[in-house]
């Protein structure tokens, strides 16, 4: 069931003209002030259990009155909000269910079903007063997904010692990771740093034209994409995966498909396709486990690693907290999952994948702090080896354990970039699943002849794309001199003729760095050097080339390095051109090279934003 519940002024409706499917003896005209309005729209997946969302549904209307003190509800049908409708009977008996649950509890009017109505509506306009929420059966209270359960906080030194985390109270990431899991950190205002950096950047932008959390990529930004996708491939393949590419939409009619999408409640993209009720992914672990499923799987090849680049994975996140590249409805996730022998084969390989993550961050030049998750009954079997997850890791990490399992896995490890705004971005992890094999019957016969449905670990090597480069942009604004590494620069190296007849030389130099693998362009626009050269620092230009006669003579050339430079204290060498390819050469090595994605000349370059 889709609803939208406004908190109105009043609502008002009249019933205008009844379709084949109207009910009868209606009140035709009606009225609530001061009330909830809650739009409601039943799927065809509620059918399978219309009794379920519809407690679902009076709680979540109950809920958001209380918050909004609210004591009057008026019942909307509103098929608008769903392309993936139920029956028009398992409708109206939803709706009537619905009426007669919260009856009891708060004054509830229902408008007819089945009538064009004409309605008007005053929104209250405050941060509660516009939600939406998306239910389906086996998403209630009483599910494991909603288990109520305790948590215990504390840190493991990569000594073993353990902290309180209170003990951290020195203002560094990690205190705020702290903070923020705990519950403690202080909520700040306004846009992170990467919202305007992303498009003064030239990298991406809003679509207007599609959802809301679905992106635009500009040339440079989906070269930045491209090479952070590189990145994880050749990780991925160093490891010893293998690619794989499955489809981006499911079955909701397969059990396993339904039972675990249902885990992930209203986050989720669904439409009907001829009879079908489909899905779009949120992951890649549907198409992989169902490959896995049809392997014939032998011990004798396992641990086997498989691996897909998503593009996309689809979660329907809440409108309002759908901001930049930090949190989107569409996105693009690295995502291995590794089938092993048994437990003690899955800590093997966690402890690899755990390494990957933190080298992702070297890498990248993203810090990263981490917060390792278990149950309770995990870590009293495996606490000297969680000890060893903290040694291997090198620094601090926050443990939380839970009193129980609540969710596929029995513990996990998230890495967590922080931001401009001492707020954590979630990246890398790892994760052992304990419920997938057997949901999806991924199954090998030991050397006994028993059945193993074995743990599964999924694992991120970076996290998505699209928050690798928020973690960028942000860590940008920590920085004297901001930029990207050298290897991920959509221009590595930028060519400057002090007049137009120098261009000739100019281009000879932007000829030979390009066939050395260089992203170079040459800015032959009749604008002053001094202008060009303010233009190639706001455009994070690492190397920028002034060629002029002097330069043209001695085959010498004066090179800004922007990695040296203090702000309005530009560093300068005079470099041959070979001394610029060994330069750049020393920000690239063992990263992937795509070449220049936009006009090698400045003066036929357009401007996107």
């Amino acid at each position: 069931m889709r609803l939208l519940l406004i908190h109105s002024d009043f609502i008002e409706y009249e019933a205008q003209k009844k379709t084949a499917m109207a009910e009868e003896d209606i009140i035709q005209k009606d009225s609530l002030d001061e009330a909830i309005a809650a739009f409601c729209a039943v799927e065809s997946v509620d059918e399978e259990d219309l009794m379920d969302v519809v407690i679902q549904a009076a709680d979540e209307i109950l809920k958001t009155a209380e918050k909004v003190g609210s004591a009057r509800v008026m019942i909307y049908p509103y098929a608008h909000l769903s392309n993936d409708l139920a029956s028009p009977k398992q409708a109206v008996m939803a709706l009537r269910a619905l009426e007669e649950k919260l009856s009891g509890s708060i004054e509830v009017k229902r408008a007819p079903f089945g009538w064009y109505k004409s309605f008007n509506l005053s929104c209250k306009g405050h941060p509660l007063s516009e939600l939406s929420r998306t239910l389906v059966p086996g998403g209630g209270e009483d599910t494991p997904a909603k288990k109520e359960v305790t948590r215990e906080w504390f840190v493991l030194t990569p000594e073993g010692e353990r902290k309180e985390v209170d003990y951290y109270k020195d203002g560094s990431n990690f205190c705020r990771l702290i903070e923020k899991e705990t519950g403690s950190a202080i909520p700040t205002g306004g846009d992170p740093v990467h919202v305007e950096l992303m498009r003064a950047k030239e990298l991406v932008d809003y679509e207007a034209r599609s959802d809301v959390g679905n992106l635009r990529w500009m040339p440079r930004g989906k070269l930045i994409r491209d090479l952070l996708a590189d990145y994880c491939l050749r990780t991925v393949l160093e490891y010893g995966g293998s690619p794989v590419e499955t489809p981006v939409m499911y079955d909701l009619g397969d059990p396993a498909i339904y039972e675990h999408a249902a885990k992930f409640g209203e986050r989720q993209y669904r439409f009907r396709s001829n009879n079908r009720n489909m899905m779009l992914r949120f992951a890649a672990c549907f198409g992989m486990f169902s490959i896995m499923h049809d392997m014939h799987i032998s011990p004798n090849n396992l641990p086997m690693k498989m691996y897909e680049l998503s593009t996309y994975s689809f979660r329907h996140e809440q409108k309002g907290e759908v901001i930049g590249l930090k949190r989107l409805r569409t996105f693009t996730m690295p995502d291995m999952h590794t089938l092993t022998k048994d437990m003690e084969n899955a800590l093997s390989c966690f402890e690899e994948q755990l390494l990957m993550g933190w080298k992702s961050g070297e890498d990248l030049g993203t810090p990263l702090e981490g917060a390792f998750r278990c149950t309770r009954d995990f870590y009293l079997d495996h606490a000297d080896w969680v000890k060893k997850v903290a040694r291997l890791s090198g620094k601090p990490l926050l443990i939380e354990i839970l009193s129980d399992r609540v969710h596929y896995w029995v513990a996990k490890i998230d890495l967590a970039a922080i931001d401009s705004q001492d707020r954590p971005i979630e990246n890398p992890t790892v994760q052992i699943d304990v419920e997938s094999a057997h949901r999806f019957d991924i199954s090998y016969i030991d050397r006994d002849g028993n059945v193993v449905f074995p743990p599964i670990l999924h694992c991120s090597p970076t996290g998505s794309i699209e928050r690798v480069i928020c973690a960028m942009l942000e860590g940008t604004a920590k920085m004297k001199v901001p930029s990207f590494p050298v290897w991920l620069a959509p221009t590595q190296v930028r060519v400057l003729p002090v007049s137009s007849r120098n261009i000739p030389y100019a281009t000879k130099v932007l000829e030979s760095l390009t066939v050395e693998d260089i992203r170079a362009d040459l800015d032959d626009r009749e604008e002053s050097v001094g202008k060009k050269i303010r233009e190639a620092g706001m455009d994070w230009v690492p190397f920028v080339v002034v060629v002029g006669d002097q330069e043209e003579e001695s085959g010498v050339l004066t090179v800004t390095i922007r990695s040296k430079s203090d702000p309005k204290k530009p560093y300068k060498e005079q470099l041959t051109v070979d001394g610029v390819i060994e330069a750049v050469r020393s920000g690239t090595k063992g990263m992937p090279f795509r070449p220049l994605y936009t006009q090698r000349l400045l003066s036929m370059k357009p401007r996107y934003i």
